[in-house]
């Protein structure tokens, strides 16, 4: 198979071009071992290794167990390096799909990718172990909020939606439940729609706030099959509540997350994060750009809870930007051209 790439190809032009630094041009070949893994490896009718093609703009063939790489000698060797972890993450059993390959190929150049799918010897890999998956870090900043995940007591995740602030943080929660590390999980959000006036909801007081609570549901759903998060909601190690029912509680032997944090006001956080007990560990996520709190008052408890607390001991702080977005690529495009407007005076 033989594909070529006209994104790259050289356009004519009316007028002598301006001279440029000339790119060195460069070829590299590769042997996979199991012939088992090509077929997800390339992706149904080579899906993948077109989307590493126009991702890095390079030419790659395939024929049985080889595969060659021309291209600019730079994103020839990034283009050998996605393809290997791609290869190393199905090798692990890990998943492939066009997320992965863009998040590896969005790494390619960092120097921390060696160990993104437990590549080496002597590295352990980064990742959160569920029922129903293995998760690995997706971005550099993942790397960073997964390992304040397993290492701090409290931890502030601000950025952008489609970071893995929140789905990363369940998945640690349920990990620990599922070892005994925890004795509960407590999922909660502050119960305010997005701008808009849902009016009267019907149904007793969980239909009235399982909408608000849907996300936290559906990362529940992703790591554990349906019927044990059932019978642990049932049995009360799994909780699901608007953050008014935090009140008079002390969370102990527990993993207790509160989502959308930005829209709690001082006198919430505040109350939420004197709900700390023995042996438990809180993750505060929210983005501090998408304030909905109802009145006016813009003053968000989430931004001042990190004034406060950001340098205190025990507390990690991990920032998620919009190069962090792991969702369709031209999501993190939206959430620059909205962060790029909202910064004009």
């Amino acid at each position: 198979m033989t594909r070529k790439n006209n994104a790259n190809s050289e356009p004519t032009l009316s007028r002598p071009p301006v001279p440029q630094r000339e790119t060195r041009r460069a070829r590299a070949e590769m042997e996979f071992e199991n012939q088992s893994l090509l077929v997800p490896l390339f992706g149904q009718f080579d899906a993948n290794l077109v989307q590493v093609e126009n991702r890095l703009g390079v030419f790659i063939s395939a024929r049985g167990q080889q595969v060659q790489i021309e291209g600019p000698e730079d994103a020839v060797a990034r283009t050998r390096d996605v393809l290997q972890k791609m290869y190393d993450k199905l090798a692990q059993g890990q998943d492939l799909d066009a997320g992965a390959i863009e998040a590896l190929v969005a790494m390619s150049n960092e120097p921390t990718l060696d160990g993104i799918v437990g590549a080496g010897p002597s590295k352990a890999p980064i990742m959160i172990r569920t029922r129903r998956k293995t998760i690995v870090p997706r971005s550099d900043r993942q790397i960073e909020y997964m390992t304040s995940l397993a290492r701090d007591e409290i931890i502030f995740a601000l950025g952008p939606a489609g970071t893995g602030k929140t789905y990363l943080a369940v998945a640690q929660a349920v990990a620990q439940l599922i070892t005994g590390s925890v004795q509960r999980l407590i999922l909660s959000r502050p119960a305010v729609e997005a701008g808009e006036k849902l009016g009267f909801l019907p149904g007793d007081m969980k239909d009235k706030v399982d909408p608000y609570l849907r996300p936290l549901y559906d990362a529940l759903y992703d790591c554990m099959p349906p019927e044990q998060v059932e019978r642990r909601i049932a049995s009360g190690e799994i909780e699901i509540a608007p953050i008014a029912f935090m009140r008079g509680r002390t969370l102990a032997d527990a993993f207790v997350i509160l989502d959308e944090a930005q829209n709690t006001t001082r006198e919430q956080m505040k109350m939420f994060l004197t709900r700390f007990g023995q042996n438990s560990r809180m993750v505060v996520c929210g983005d501090p750009r998408q304030v909905d709190i109802p009145g006016g008052d813009r003053m968000s408890g989430l931004a001042d809870a990190v004034d406060r607390l950001e340098k205190v001991d025990g507390f990690g702080t991990i920032r998620f930007t919009a190069a962090d977005v792991v969702r369709h690529p031209i999501v993190g495009r939206i959430v620059e051209a909205y962060e790029g407007e909202d910064a004009k005076p």
